[in-house]
Formats: structure tokens, C-alpha cells, sequence
């Protein structure tokens, strides 16, 4: 059975902490954790040329990921975001604007990209600006039919608004958002049901979505369908900081669909990588042998 193939289009940039820098940005996340679960990863972003630039391509190459959709603009500096942690882990962030990945070009090796994916994860920052916009809304466009069409909600400073966060929901058949997040798409969406999961169910219905899946930190997630409801709880751990867990959430969530698993075996499994990511530093922390579970028993479905 091949890989499935999961792409991640948007941002690619540097979480600058007070200890050092770390590689980030949603999507590009997603494509680290999915290659490292076993897919055939594809980032599409822009770096800048200059070392922090050199630096993203390295990483992206010493994971695995497919980097032949990532440009390197001339002029436009590689992204970076400013991250204080408070004393829980939870951090806040001072991103940087006019970077590379607000940039981001349509290219051949961004439609090529797009049309073997298996999966396509986008979201809400990698928006902010039009040229990006575009480019994402014409990738997710381009996926073959069957590709699941993740979009992650991602709400950063003010860098979204109700058309972006509708048009994102059309363009989508499944959405990952936080319990922080749920109420802000519930008001720009004008949601009228009350309770979480009747809001999670209206948000399916009324977008078409196949799966709205909520993270809720240390009490874990919900997977949500029309006529499905997991609940897992996350396991214990003790919190270095929470950057990236959304992160490995949605690319264990990706993975296991795509290898046909259930969806209570999915959320416990996505669940206990975001944990791990929450005990390291970091978004990306390479992850221990003990929790590769897909490598070991995930096989890929045709289809």
C-alpha cells in the first residue's frame, strides 16, 4: 500500500522563545508530524533567503517532508513569531507581518502538490494577506475529490475575520478548532444551537463538513460527525509548553483517518501525541519510539 500523501499550505516560520528558536507554524507542523507517523509529507509555504530561510529548508529535508513546493522570495524575509509561555505553558505570540509567507506563489510544483494529496491541512494566519489567499484557496481547490480538506482554525492576533473563517468552512470538508476558538466561529458563523456538540453538528451541517474535531487541552477532545460523537481524555503530563500540540493533534487525526481507523482509536492516539508535544520544547519535538504507534500498526487503505 503507498503513503498516503499529506500536505500542509501556509506558514513556515521561526517560535523565537527566550531559551532559542524553534521551527514553526501550523501547517508546516502538520507535514512534520505526518512524515514522522509514516505519510509521504509535502509542505507548500515561502522562506526568505537568509539563514533563518536555509535553516526552515534543513529542517523540512532532515524530516522528510517534500519541500519542492516551498519558494524562496527575493526581498522577503523567512517568518518569525515572538513566544512568551506563562507559568501553565500557554503561550502568547507577537507575529511578525510582510514576511515570505504572506507571499506565497502559485507555482507547477504547488499543483502538482495538490493534486496527488491525500490530505490538505490549511488555516487562518497563512490568510492574513491576499497574495497567500489566494494560492491556499487554489491548492485546497485543486485536491482530487476524495482528499480530506482539513481546515484548521488557528485564530492568531487579529489576523481573521468572518469572511476568511466562511469562505475557509466552504472550502473544507473537515474542521479542527479549540474550545477556545468554538465560541468566536460560533458568533462569525451565527450559530444558534447552544451546547458544544449541537454547535460542532451545525457547524457539519450547515458547511458540509465530514468531521469537526475540538481539542479542549488537558480535558482532551471531541470528534464530531452527523451521527457520531468521541469523547477521549488526554493523558497526564506534565506541561513544558502547549506550542504545536494543536498541531500534532490534527496530523495524528490525518493520519489515522486515512489509514481507516476509528474514530475512537484516533482521537485516544491523537491525543496522547499532543501530550507528548506538550512535555517537550517546542513545536516539533522528535517523537519517541513509544508513541509511533502508526509506523507499527496503521496500514494504509487504497482509496
Amino acid at each position: 500500500m503507498k503513503q498516503p500523501a499529506v500536505v500542509g499550505v501556509g506558514e513556515v516560520l521561526w517560535d523565537v522563545f527566550p531559551d532559542g528558536e524553534h521551527f514553526g507554524g501550523a501547517p508546516a507542523n502538520v507535514a512534520l508530524h505526518a512524515a514522522a507517523l509514516g505519510a509521504a509529507s509535502c509542505m507548500v509555504s515561502a522562506v526568505g533567503p537568509d539563514a533563518r530561510g536555509a535553516a526552515a529548508l534543513a529542517r523540512l529535508d532532515a524530516a522528510g517532508v517534500n519541500r519542492a513546493a516551498v519558494a524562496q522570495l527575493l526581498g522577503r524575509p523567512t517568518g518569525v513569531v515572538n513566544v512568551c509561555v506563562d507559568a501553565t505553558g500557554q503561550p502568547g505570540f507577537d507575529i511578525a507581518a510582510d514576511v515570505a509567507w504572506d507571499y506565497l506563489p502559485w507555482s507547477q510544483p504547488v499543483a502538482e502538490v495538490a493534486e496527488r494529496a491525500d490530505a490538505i491541512c490549511f488555516g487562518t494566519l497563512a490568510q492574513r494577506a491576499a497574495v497567500s489567499r489566494a494560492t491556499i484557496t487554489r491548492a485546497v481547490k485543486a485536491t482530487p475529490e476524495r482528499a480530506w480538506r482539513l481546515f484548521d482554525v488557528n485564530l492568531r492576533q487579529d489576523y481573521f475575520d468572518e469572511p476568511v473563517v466562511i469562505a475557509s468552512l466552504e472550502l473544507a470538508n473537515a474542521v479542527k478548532l479549540s474550545e477556545e476558538e468554538l465560541p468566536i466561529v460560533a458568533r462569525l458563523c451565527k450559530l444558534t444551537a447552544v451546547g458544544v456538540v449541537d454547535q460542532l453538528r451545525m457547524l457539519c451541517d450547515w458547511f458540509g463538513l465530514k468531521l469537526a474535531a475540538l481539542t479542549r487541552g488537558a480535558r482532551g477532545s471531541l470528534l464530531v460527525t452527523a451521527d457520531e460523537v468521541h469523547e477521549s481524555a488526554a493523558p497526564a503530563t506534565v506541561v513544558r509548553d502547549t506550542v504545536g500540540a494543536g498541531d500534532a493533534f490534527t496530523a495524528t487525526l490525518l493520519v489515522g483517518l486515512l489509514a481507516g481507523r476509528s474514530l475512537a482509536e484516533i482521537s485516544e492516539r491523537a491525543n496522547a501525541v499532543a501530550a507528548y508535544v506538550c512535555s517537550q520544547a517546542g513545536a516539533t519535538p522528535p517523537i519517541r519510539r513509544a508513541l509511533q504507534w502508526q509506523r507499527r500498526t496503521w496500514s494504509w487503505k487504497k482509496g
